[in-house]
């Protein structure tokens, strides 16, 4: 069985070399012979009690990437920090694990996700677990495994406790033969990588449900996302969070990318809350189930000038990662967001001038940019 052993080395790889938050969540696959432990309902959560309020209980599959501690950051303090469950089959950082309930949760574990579900008293689900675009080419059977079947458990267990469910999906669900200046709403799709294939899947698996069993399914289709607190993760946007640790760093940054490589792009902090607006909009105000969300749209090079208005003395060199490159050129360039704003009002805060700003400050670079001046 080569598929297994090859799934099983990677599974092994990967959980031994992701050590950050940073938009990976690894799961295992149940070809593997890994024996996911029962959780009981108490395991992880410190001796605290939930609050009994109206509040939504929320929990959070593969929470250790790029976007689930901050989402379960800023839906604890909508929601109260005990309502608001982050899991992983990962070891989470301290900070992470004592500000608020945490637990392991496999995916791919159908008979332990639910247990969580029905103990925990969930009505919100946010699913993150997936391996990104470039990862998942590197592991096609990973990344179905993850990113498919993982999804189809999610579905039916929201479909049976009647939970809201949001999954992220992305520019990568469009393909070459998408139009992309810009890329509406509804259009033909066709991506190239697995990881768009199971985002498509997962679009349309959700608005499946939703019409066939009234699952309240909602979904945004995210460009890059920019974030201070995470390193990058195997995405083929990563080079807009690289270029601002490279520069405080070592003053020398190489982009694998082409420099006018354009693409939609967005700060965490506006993806967060578009991601909290869309799952408290009354249902009636939507008129579809997956919505495009846009911020801002730069080219490397467009970036690169606005980071050496900071730091003057970063050198950018290019080297082409043609895998990576050949990804970017079938997505989008700009996304028409314009349901988005009219159905739930949808409005950014964050262009390119502010976002390089904010990146800084959380970044720490102003010895450099003393040193520079």
């Amino acid at each position: 069985m080569p598929i297994v052993k090859t799934v099983s080395r990677a599974v092994s790889q990967l959980l031994q070399s992701s050590g950050c938050g940073c938009g990976i969540s690894v799961v295992p696959v149940r070809c593997i012979g890994v024996s996911p432990r029962q959780v009981a309902s108490d395991a992880s959560f410190h001796s605290v009690s939930f609050s009994e309020s109206d509040h939504p209980r929320v929990l959070i599959t593969g929470g250790l990437g790029q976007l689930g501690v901050g989402l379960a950051k800023l839906l604890r303090k909508h929601f109260g920090k005990n309502n608001v469950i982050l899991s992983d089959i990962r070891k989470p950082a301290d900070n992470v694990f004592y500000s608020g309930p945490f637990i392991y949760a496999d995916i791919l574990d159908y008979k332990n996700l639910r247990e969580i579900v029905v103990n925990n008293r969930i009505t919100w689900l946010f699913h993150y677990s997936a391996l990104l675009s470039a990862v998942g080419e590197a592991n096609v059977p990973l990344a179905r495994a993850v990113n498919i079947t993982g999804l189809h458990n999610v579905l039916d267990i929201a479909a049976e406790h009647n939970l809201r469910l949001f999954v992220p999906s992305t520019i990568g669900a469009f393909g070459p033969t998408s139009p992309r200046d810009p890329t509406p709403d509804l259009c033909i799709q066709r991506p190239r990588t697995i990881y768009g294939v199971s985002k498509v899947h997962a679009e349309l698996m959700g608005e499946y449900y939703h019409y066939r069993y009234g699952l309240d399914f909602r979904c945004l289709r995210y460009p890059g996302i920019i974030s201070a607190d995470s390193q990058p993760g195997g995405g083929t946007t990563d080079y807009a969070v690289q270029i601002f640790h490279d520069a405080i760093k070592t003053g020398k940054f190489q982009c694998n990318l082409k420099p006018d490589t354009r693409l939609p792009m967005m700060y965490i902090d506006d993806c967060l809350k578009a991601t909290l607006e869309v799952m408290e909009a009354p249902a009636e105000a939507l008129s579809m189930r997956t919505y495009n969300i846009s911020a801002m749209s730069f080219t490397p090079e467009e970036l690169a000038q606005e980071v050496q208005k900071h730091i003057p003395e970063l050198q950018v060199t290019y080297n082409v990662d043609e895998v990576r490159q050949a990804i970017a050129d079938s997505w989008p360039m700009n996304f028409d967001d314009r349901n988005a704003r009219r159905d739930w009002g949808w409005k950014h805060d964050y262009d390119l001038p502010e976002l390089v700003t904010t990146m800084f400050s959380f970044l720490g670079s102003d010895s450099r940019i003393a040193q520079a001046n």
